[in-house]
């Protein structure tokens, strides 16, 4: 992301790419698509066969299916009862074995207060008032604020209302928990799981890491049972919310029968920059207050209840690569203040994490039309020996009805529209979330999703893709698809008291 002295927010143009990133993409699309028939192999042999057998049962009479099982399996009754045997017991081991589906039964966003909401005009005004920021900084953040993105509507904590602001500890710890209890309040009334029924719970904040911390919090509030599974994930950035989704996963497949909460959330009153390092700034214009709680669950019953079924996590990350790894990160400015830096790399890295990470992704969930249209080219591309030949990239509005396309800001919005080919509906819920709530951080893909419900556009077996960014470089992805069509619960959805004036 670059920022030049206007408050311009751009995307950088064609730039120096990692160098493994470069020479190994395309051969490590070709490996997956290999894997991937080579380990569904048997039964793409079998299919044909099993349809052989079938046929030919259907085209015989009675008489000679009544032969066959006399003459060639009744006479053999201990062989038949042995297979029989084997055969039951072998089903038993694979149900008893075989992973559990992890369904989201629902999920809810926290709505901050109205009095919480601060305009453009009132934020700039406190920032004059009470920061030590040069009028070029105040300058520049107003211009950032202009182009962002955001509507007048976003909020911030109650600290940074204060007159003057309150940046402390309590204050922090006031943010938060009113997020946290707020969401799950609406979620535990808008389910029959109580409180004690929750066997797992993940927490992730990138910035403040409070002691005891934050799973610690909820399970204090809410009384949680002593054997509970409980993580707090802490600096993982904006893309921690699908890692907390899938070490939720990974925890409901090894105990069964029982139910996760994943509660993603972001301060703002700690983190808040009073400097004049510019880089440090666009946080302070692009991050509002929001939170979302999701109730996931392994256990079989409830698929009639759940909304969602999880499809796939894909989780890519850059860390290796020196470039990537700085292009977030929380340091001190020149004069010892504390901020969250973005570098001007920033949408080169996260253009290149995105394409890795569908690299992964595409041989899991593209129709195999496309997959071979992909490796067509390459094989083109290579024997003509033409380096300025473009590369296909797959079209993922064939995997996919619905994108959740983290809401970090609008040029990251614009990279990802243009990276993916998608049409200014598929990027709807994602500029919709960033003007209403602003960048919630981690949670921002799911007030995209809860803006789809809202809209009444969930049906059965749409296909859903979460793409988060986040530092550290990560780019991470899950898959969900609707068990049902989604209705929107009025007291866990957002939107509810203003989706009819959106889209803007």
């Amino acid at each position: 992301m670059t920022t030049d002295d206007n408050g311009n927010v751009t995307a950088t143009g064609n730039q120096r790419s990692p160098s493994y990133y470069t020479k190994s993409m395309n051969l490590k699309y070709l490996q997956l698509v290999y894997h991937y028939l080579i380990s569904h192999l048997l039964i793409l042999f079998l299919i044909p066969v099993i349809a052989v057998f079938l046929v030919e049962i259907s085209s015989a009479n009675c008489e000679y299916v009544y032969k066959l099982w006399y003459y060639h399996i009744a006479k053999f009754n201990l062989v038949s009862v042995t297979i029989c045997a084997g055969i039951v017991s072998g089903l038993s081991v694979y149900m008893m074995k075989r992973p559990r589906t992890v369904y989201l039964v629902d999920f809810s966003c926290y709505l901050p207060p109205s009095h919480l909401q601060v305009s453009f005009e009132v934020l700039i005004d406190r920032v004059q008032r009470y920061s030590n920021q040069s009028a070029s900084s105040i300058e520049f953040q107003r211009k950032i604020l202009e182009r962002s993105g955001l509507g007048e509507e976003t909020c911030v904590p109650e600290g940074l209302h204060c007159h003057p602001p309150d940046r402390s500890l309590a204050m922090g710890r006031k943010e938060t928990e009113q997020v946290m209890f707020g969401a799950l309040d609406n979620l535990f009334s808008n389910t029959n799981v109580k409180p004690e029924d929750i066997g797992i719970l993940v927490v992730n904040c990138s910035l403040f890491n409070h002691v005891p911390s934050l799973s610690a919090i909820i399970i204090n509030k809410y009384k949680l049972r002593s054997n509970i599974k409980s993580f707090s994930l802490g600096g993982m950035g904006c893309s921690a919310g699908v890692i907390a989704i899938d070490l939720a996963k990974d925890l409901l497949k090894a105990h069964r029968d029982t139910y996760a909460i994943v509660l993603s959330t972001e301060n703002i009153t700690l983190p808040a920059y009073d400097g004049n390092n510019k880089s440090m700034m666009v946080t302070n214009c692009l991050f509002r207050v929001g939170g979302a709680a999701i109730l996931l669950s392994n256990k079989f019953q409830d698929k009639r209840q759940a909304k969602y079924k999880l499809v796939h996590i894909v989780r890519t990350h850059f860390g290796s690569d020196d470039e990537a790894f700085k292009c977030v990160r929380q340091d001190d400015d020149e004069a010892g203040k504390v901020g969250v830096s973005l570098c001007k790399t920033l949408m080169e890295v996260a253009g290149l994490s995105l394409k890795t990470n569908i690299t992964t992704l595409g041989p899991l969930v593209l129709p195999i039309s496309e997959q071979l249209r992909f490796v067509t080219t390459m094989v083109i591309k290579k024997l003509s020996k033409n380096p300025k030949m473009k590369t296909y990239i797959p079209d993922f509005k064939l995997a996919f009805e619905h994108f959740c396309i983290h809401a970090g800001g609008r040029a990251i919005i614009d990279e990802m529209e243009k990276n993916l080919n998608l049409l200014p509906a598929h990027v709807e819920p994602s500029r919709m979330t960033l003007h209403r709530f602003g960048n919630t951080s981690s949670s921002s893909i799911w007030y995209e999703l809860a803006y789809m419900e809202a809209k009444g556009r969930m049906c059965k077996n749409d296909r859903v893709w979460q793409i988060a960014l986040g530092s550290g470089f990560k780019c991470n992805s899950a898959v969900w698809v609707a068990l049902k069509n989604v209705k929107s619960c009025p007291k866990g959805n957002p939107w509810e008291d203003c989706i009819h004036k959106y889209p803007v």
